[in-house]
């Protein structure tokens, strides 16, 4: 579906339970297509036991059979709450995560990830176990985020944020989930954006872990785009878990905001307004292709600026 918006370049792309990427790279000033190439897109997965010991597994297989240069999984390892008689994890227990570390390295090639609210912000539900919110993302910082590379059988260096610092359990720590690297001219980089308001709303709302992660968001953001345009990149790629909202199309999918001002609309608490302006700012002074992944939506669909 293509709609009309403030955003000339910015494409925005749903990656609901899977979705397979097609990157077109080049070199110089233009977007010339000079090779092809294709990525997994994949995330908000497994959200029950035949998911997790079925379906996961037939979708490893077959990307793991498929010519794919690296895959993403953006966010979501288990279902919002955890499930009563589940015989796979379901809660925020740390089996949950090793279950998700054994996926994800058991893919052929680099292997991606971005954590999702379900796996830490709503963690502290009481029926995913009520844990420390901020506990369960520093514990996956320290198993999926541990060294400079992918995860997967065949590694791909990346660059890491340092600075400026998240907020963990224990105080300021650094926000090692944001990483960027760069496959035949385009720039790749996750982002720690999520859905529940972006940390703003749910169980126990934590805006002093928010502010924190924004500020370090979009400086990676912009630090990204800087990049890229330094490098000369054809096209620019943003991968988070959070759907933020482009318009007023579906309150049921989204937050509904103005797509000329991107204040939020519906009266709720809004987490990503200034990160939607950051993008909107980037995407229009680089000039060539942007995509905006997510799979906060739980389905696909592709919209493209005019």
């Amino acid at each position: 579906m293509t709609r009309k918006f403030l955003w000339p370049i910015l494409v925005a792309l749903i990656a609901a339970v899977v979705g397979a990427g097609l990157a077109v790279g080049g070199s110089g000033e233009t977007n010339k297509k000079t090779f092809e190439y294709a990525i997994g897109l994949w995330g908000d997965l497994p959200y029950n036991d035949v998911q997790a010991t079925t379906g996961v597994p037939n979708l490893i297989a077959d990307m793991n059979g498929s010519e794919l240069e690296f895959t993403v999984h953006d966010g979501d390892l288990k279902a919002g709450s955890g499930i009563a008689g589940s015989s796979t994890p379901t809660t925020c227990s740390n089996a949950l995560y090793e279950q998700g570390l054994d996926y994800l390295n058991s893919l052929r090639e680099p292997a991606m990830f971005t954590p999702g609210d379900n796996d830490w912000t709503d963690c502290d539900r009481p029926a995913n176990g009520g844990y420390n919110s901020r506990e369960r993302l520093d514990y996956e910082r320290a198993l999926f985020f541990g060294t400079s590379h992918s995860l997967g059988e065949h590694v791909l260096q990346q660059e890491v944020q340092s600075s400026p610092q998240c907020l963990g359990f224990s105080g300021p720590t650094r926000c090692v989930e944001n990483r960027r690297w760069t496959v035949q001219d385009v720039t790749y980089a996750t982002v720690n954006i999520q859905g529940s308001c972006n940390n703003l709303c749910d169980t126990a709302p934590d805006p002093e872990e928010y502010a924190a992660r924004n500020v370090a968001d979009i400086a990676w953001l912009n630090e990204t785009f800087e990049e890229a345009r330094d490098d000369g990149s054809a096209a620019v790629m943003i991968i988070g878990q959070a759907d933020p909202g482009f318009d007023a199309t579906d309150s049921t999918r989204a937050p509904l905001r103005n797509p000329r001002t991107l204040v939020e609309t519906d009266g709720q608490t809004d987490g990503f307004h200034d990160f939607l302006v950051a993008l909107r700012d980037q995407t229009i002074a680089f000039g060539k292709p942007v995509v905006y992944v997510h799979g906060d939506s739980h389905y696909f669909w592709s919209r493209e600026g005019a």
